[in-house]
């Protein structure tokens, strides 16, 4: 019986190329909740196929997710070594963006094993697991579990917001990793920070480790591919490094905050008020704005000036005889300052702005006042 797949990828909605990048057959149906004796007859190989997106390049089977993809089942929690390597990765990391104290989230906690390496690394660690049995068990042993998936960008979390959150060897698991991604940093504090960890594909490359495909496992990242997904679930990737013997992609991310444009408000209200103090100089005497480009239309309209300018002149003759958008000033040849002279000519041609204003003195009225629109300001030339 054929199996049901999906043919477009799980991120981005792209095209598989048209032939897998592999098919192996026969292969275990899942890695975790193993066939006991009285199950053994139930169980057969499946087939995996290793697909490539063509549009986003994001490594992933085609399969549909196994069962208990929402569960964490954490074998490697029974390594002495690995106990020591990630509390000393948690307290480093603790130390590193100020957490001593703070609230963290690990999504997918299994037991706890982590959990209580978190604590002793001195954050308030809290987890969230679907496994009902696993959260029955952290319970009993007074760690701060709840149970759940986060599912949706739109998933809100009781305890939220925290200031850190750790996904460790879970992602690749997930049929819809940027949704749940996305749910992670809705529950996130502005500036929190976070730690992903996947299995590192370009290891599993040099290595040839052709055996480290599993049906648990859905996608097979890269760095550029865990950090394109990252960048695209509202996070910046601060570093993406390779770990744990190179079998672990480690990204250490910062939740995106929204651009600061401050400077560029800031900015307006200088412009503004210096163009508006060179037209009170002119007071009661004729205006012309030289520049009919995007950014002398913007100024015009969102400095109002149309009220206290006469017309815009533009030597490009596609433009001459029209209006200026919104403002609604006639554009006009250069030859019009001639027929219909004015005091002063505000100068807002961008990179051609010197170039006019040597036309202007050589060619019109020595006598104009005229002023260019820099990128640092107003100048009198």
């Amino acid at each position: 019986m054929e199996m049901e797949r999906v043919s477009r990828c799980r991120v981005c909605g792209g095209l598989f190329f048209s032939q897998p990048l592999l098919q192996l057959h026969n292969m275990p149906n899942a890695a975790q909740f193993m066939p006991d004796a009285s199950t053994l007859s139930q169980d057969v190989g499946t087939d995996l196929r290793v697909c490539h997106c063509s549009a986003c390049g994001l490594i992933q089977l085609d399969t549909l997710p196994v069962a208990y993809y929402r569960e964490v089942v954490r074998a490697a929690a029974y390594s002495p070594e690995m106990g020591d390597y990630r509390l000393a990765q948690f307290t480093g990391f603790a130390k590193r963006f100020g957490l001593i104290g703070q609230k963290v989230l690990e999504v997918g906690c299994g037991r706890g094993e982590y959990l209580t390496l978190l604590n002793q690394s001195g954050m308030e660690a809290h987890g969230l697991e679907y496994g009902a049995e696993s959260v029955s068990h952290c319970q009993s042993i007074q760690q701060r579990v709840c149970q759940g998936f986060i599912e949706t960008a739109d998933h809100q979390l009781a305890s939220a917001p925290f200031q850190a959150f750790f996904i460790l060897n879970f992602l690749e698991h997930l049929p819809q990793p940027h949704e749940t991604l996305r749910g992670v940093a809705n529950n996130l504090s502005e500036g929190a920070v976070g730690l992903v960890e996947v299995p590192n594909f370009d290891m599993i490359l040099r290595n040839r480790l052709f055996s480290e495909f599993i049906n648990d496992h859905l996608f097979y990242f890269n760095r550029e591919s865990l950090s394109q997904l990252l960048a695209l679930s509202g996070f910046e990737v601060v570093e993406c490094t390779e770990t744990w013997h190179d079998y672990i992609l480690s990204a250490t991310v910062r939740k995106r905050a929204p651009a600061d444009l401050s400077a560029l408000v800031d900015f307006q209200a200088k412009i503004d008020r210096e163009i508006h103090h060179y037209l009170d100089t002119l007071k009661g005497q004729r205006v012309a704005i030289w520049g009919a480009g995007h950014q002398a239309l913007a100024v015009i309209s969102l400095l109002g000036l149309q009220s206290r300018v006469d017309y815009v002149v533009d030597s490009a003759p596609f433009k001459q005889g029209k209006f200026t958008p919104a403002s609604h000033l006639p554009i006009v040849p250069p030859a019009h300052l001639k027929t219909d002279p004015v005091d002063g000519v505000l100068v807002m041609a961008a990179s051609y702005s010197d170039e006019v204003a040597r036309i202007i003195r050589s060619q019109y009225d020595p006598k104009l006042s005229v002023a260019i629109l820099r990128d640092s300001g107003l100048e009198i030339v």
